[in-house]
């Protein structure tokens, strides 16, 4: 697994969300998501609407991934 392989799944996945993925050893990951879908929710939801775009590859392919997640006003 690969850190832009991983970048495209989460932002077609979240419409709209830009993502920025890092990871060396190809099974530890951390990404930052900025997404309006974010919005109101609480940092819980938010990793989970991350986690769905993965499905299956996380505790799979992905062993960890480290995540921060905001929403575009979050950022500024």
């Amino acid at each position: 697994m690969d850190a832009e392989t991983i970048r495209k799944l989460i932002e077609s996945g979240l419409p709209g969300a830009r993502a920025d993925v890092r990871g060396d050893d190809g099974v530890h990951f951390e990404a930052t998501v900025v997404s309006e879908a974010f919005r109101g929710k609480l940092p819980l939801v938010r990793h989970r609407l991350v986690y769905a775009t993965l499905g299956d590859l996380m505790g799979g392919a992905i062993h960890a991934l480290a995540l921060k997640t905001v929403t575009p006003e979050e950022v500024a």
